[in-house]
């Protein structure tokens, strides 16, 4: 026999586990309780941050050389600064922007790297670049 779902044999069962609910009422209080308190417990050690950082790790290269037009700073200091940045550990992606008289390089890294690791390491990367005299 069904009841809109129900079979005779689950609605048995749920009629016994009510009845047995009801002639136990402080075994069942105590449970819940236990389980409550079992449950919040871990709250204390969970990691949770109401407003989590999702964003990337992420190293800005901004180079000004005003004199310079925009393909010119593309082949004298963008290109160079991507050639000596790239196959860095933990690289995920690199973006470039070159406009008349600045050059900017976006190095993106995998989540888990440290940020001051990454710094690190694009400034030593950088200090191998060789840029012409009057560029900053």
């Amino acid at each position: 026999m069904r009841l809109r779902g129900w079979t005779l044999e689950g609605i048995l069962e749920l009629n016994w586990i009510i009845d047995y609910s009801l002639r136990h009422r402080l075994l069942v209080i105590v449970g819940v309780t236990a389980l409550a308190v079992a449950g919040t417990l871990p709250l204390r050690y969970l990691d949770i941050d109401a407003f989590p950082d999702t964003t990337p790790v992420q190293v800005q290269i901004n180079t000004v050389a005003p004199a310079l037009g925009a393909e010119e700073v593309k082949q004298r200091i963008t290109f160079p600064i991507e050639q000596s940045i790239g196959g860095l550990p933990g690289l995920d992606g690199m973006q470039s922007i070159s406009k008349f008289g600045f050059s900017k390089v976006v190095v993106t890294f995998k989540d888990g790297t440290d940020i001051y690791f990454a710094r690190q390491l694009s400034n030593e990367r950088l200090a191998t670049v060789e840029l012409a005299e009057g560029i900053g």
